[in-house]
Order: structure tokens, then C-alpha cells, then sequence
């Protein structure tokens, strides 16, 4: 197999969401079916020998990582959602964002307690949403023991935060 460079499917988008903020976008990875098969393929290589029993995919680009992955490990995917997204009861954390804070969600009963779980994004920056995706899951009392991303912005430092390993396909350094 052709090892692929993927920051060459990654497009840089400057100025978004705000100024002086470069965003990187999978949309491009994501619209080179066999690019992005590939991606996958690579993700599966590295969670397979972890043994999870559920993957939980952040909102919402998480969930285009975290279900394909998922099907492809024949285990279940959980979405972790933006506060009052999800139907039926659900079970919140709030957590502190550099001005104000944010909630997210997971509904009651997908989580069984001991489950082994990985957290699946496709960015990791400061780490915040991923640590508390991480705290919630604990929280309902899965055994969460691994982080995986597609993007890495090693720059920042986000690995810290979360107190599990991680693993990512690309990593920026700068």
C-alpha cells in the first residue's frame, strides 16, 4: 500500500472563523473517496489493537471520523452533542471555554459502565472540547483509554489536557 501524504488533501482556510485563524478543513480529504478511504484504513490500524467497544464521535466533524471507523471495527458509535440536540434524556457537561463556557450531551443509556471507549474528532487544538467530551464519558462511567483525530495542531499542546494517550494522522507542528 502507497503510503499517502495527507496534508495534501488538507485545505487551509485563513481567516476562519475569525481573523488570524488558519482553519483546516477535511473537506477536502473528505471528497477523495479513495484518499479518504485510506485515511480510514490507517485510523482502523491504529484503534483496532486498542479493543474498544465503542467509539464516541464529537460534533459534528467527529462523527464523519468516528462512524466510518466504527462500522469498519464492527463495534458502536455514541455522539456527543451541543446541549439540546439530542432527543430523549440526556446526560450534560459543562465545561469553561476562554470566554464562557459550553455543554455538551450524551444521551442516557448508550454508555455502559467499564465500556472501553475512544474519543474520535477530526481536530485536536487546546484539547477543551475533546477533555470534556472525555470527562463526560467517565462521568456515565465508560473506561475511556484512547483519543484519536485525524488533524493534530501539536503547536498548542492539546494532548495535555486530556490524560489519555492519543494518536493523529497529521500533526502541525507551527
Amino acid at each position: 500500500m502507497t503510503m499517502i501524504d495527507f496534508k495534501k488533501h488538507i485545505r487551509g482556510v485563513p481567516d476562519f472563523p475569525k481573523p488570524g485563524i488558519l482553519f483546516y478543513d477535511i473537506g477536502t480529504l473528505l471528497a477523495n473517496g479513495p484518499v479518504w478511504r485510506q485515511a480510514v484504513d490507517q485510523m482502523v490500524e491504529r484503534v483496532r489493537p486498542l479493543q474498544p467497544e465503542v467509539l464516541i464521535g464529537i460534533e459534528s466533524r467527529g462523527f464523519l471520523v468516528a462512524a466510518p471507523l466504527a462500522a469498519a471495527l464492527n463495534i458502536g458509535f455514541v455522539m456527543a452533542r451541543k446541549k439540546g440536540k439530542l432527543p430523549g434524556k440526556t446526560i450534560p457537561h459543562t465545561y469553561d471555554l476562554e470566554y464562557g463556557s459550553d455543554t455538551i450531551e450524551i444521551q442516557e443509556g448508550m454508555l455502559a459502565p467499564g465500556q472501553r471507549a475512544v474519543i474520535c474528532d477530526d481536530l485536536l487544538a487546546t484539547g477543551g472540547t475533546c477533555a470534556a467530551a472525555i470527562h463526560l464519558a467517565r462521568k456515565i462511567g465508560a473506561d475511556v483509554i484512547h483519543a484519536a483525530f485525524v488533524i493534530e495542531l501539536a503547536f498548542l499542546n492539546g494532548r495535555s489536557k486530556l490524560g489519555v494517550p492519543c494518536t493523529s494522522l497529521i500533526s502541525y507542528d507551527e
